[in-house]
């Protein structure tokens, strides 16, 4: 996953290494979804949910993987009990954002300098239809 993590995060926010990914997944509520040339990282933690990251292979993109480990990670979280998910993303990141914006996602807030000086976007989705 880092590998795959590194072809896709080459400016903010940077890749995550072996070690973070280990941390991540062994962190109480961890979720990991994948398929060939793209992985989700999230945490389920009562009602709410965290996407963490997402990653597709550049050369996977536009073809419906983001938006289905996005909808498995719905699924997964709202079983579990998550009543909305969160997740921060690159202010100008346009195509990430259209993808959440098309998953239900709507804007809650800002990170000034979230990622190493750049922006990010708190978005949030209801899971349970409000």
């Amino acid at each position: 996953m880092a590998a795959l993590h590194a072809r896709c995060f080459t400016q903010a926010p940077p890749p995550w290494s072996e070690a973070a990914f280990a941390e991540a997944l062994a962190a109480p509520g961890a979720l990991a979804l994948t398929r060939p040339g793209a992985c989700l990282i999230a945490r389920v933690m009562g009602p709410e949910a965290e996407l963490l990251t997402l990653a597709v292979d550049p050369d996977q993109r536009r073809r419906g993987l983001g938006a289905a480990l996005i909808a498995e990670f719905h699924s997964h979280a709202s079983a579990a009990g998550a009543e909305e998910a969160f997740l921060e993303v690159v202010r100008t990141n346009h195509a990430a954002r259209a993808l959440y914006e098309a998953a239900g996602y709507v804007s809650v807030g800002s990170r000034p300098g979230y990622y190493a000086g750049t922006d990010a976007l708190i978005l949030r989705k209801s899971l349970n239809g409000a």
